[in-house]
């Protein structure tokens, strides 16, 4: 038994310390390059459409800022009358404590990335991408919860009543008279990208030998 531990040990050592080719650095790269561009792009948006809205409003969501669409963001004005009529709180930036450190975290992915490319190991492959990931996972499921507590902290004594809900974070749902859609925009895209291009990474140098 403590042979075929050693043995399993020994395996995952040998590959881990395996090293990065030409390719597989390249992409890494264009992982961080890409990850740069996404930030100056939203990561999602959330388009609201009524009676009243036919042309709907825009809500876009930048990992560091909350923008409404129309003229100078007027769209997100709009979007807090309504809210306060079933006594949804307003929706401001600063509630969002995520948008605060996500682009430093951004900025220490692409530092984790930087430090693969020069010191060229599988495992500095390895420990970005569960860093990554763990982060995305985070990161969405930080934004679901505060959809929750934005359909859920109602004012019972609003204008209008209305039951409870959750914002959709992706698909299409009817709210009161609303019509709510919410999908990933440039931004959540190529940050996606970057996460294929990291695993392709790694993928083009699965069968490099060690030294």
């Amino acid at each position: 038994m403590k042979k075929k531990i050693s043995n399993l040990l020994g395996r995952e050592f040998r590959f881990l310390a395996r090293p990065l080719n030409f390719w597989s650095r390249l992409l890494l790269l264009l992982a961080a390059v890409t990850i740069f561009v996404s930030l100056f792009f939203p990561l999602w948006r959330m388009h609201l459409v009524a009676p009243q809205y036919s042309d709907g409003l825009d809500l876009f969501i930048y990992c560091y800022k909350i923008l409404g669409g129309g003229l100078n963001g007027q769209h997100l004005v709009e979007i807090n009358n309504l809210n306060h009529y079933i006594g949804m709180a307003p929706i401001v930036q600063a509630d969002f404590l995520e948008m605060r450190w996500m682009p430093f975290v951004f900025g220490l992915i692409i530092l984790m990335i930087l430090r693969s490319v020069v010191f060229g190991q599988m495992g500095n492959v390895v420990d970005l991408f569960a860093v990554y990931c763990y982060f995305g996972i985070f990161s969405i499921g930080s934004f679901w919860y505060r959809l929750y507590q934005y359909g859920h902290n109602l004012d019972l004594h609003a204008p209008m009543t209305i039951k409870p809900f959750t914002p959709l974070l992706l698909g299409t749902k009817q709210i009161a008279n609303f019509r709510e859609s919410s999908y990933p925009e440039l931004g959540a895209i190529l940050l996606c990208a970057s996460v294929l291009m990291i695993l392709l990474a790694g993928w083009f140098s699965r069968k490099e030998t060690v030294e």
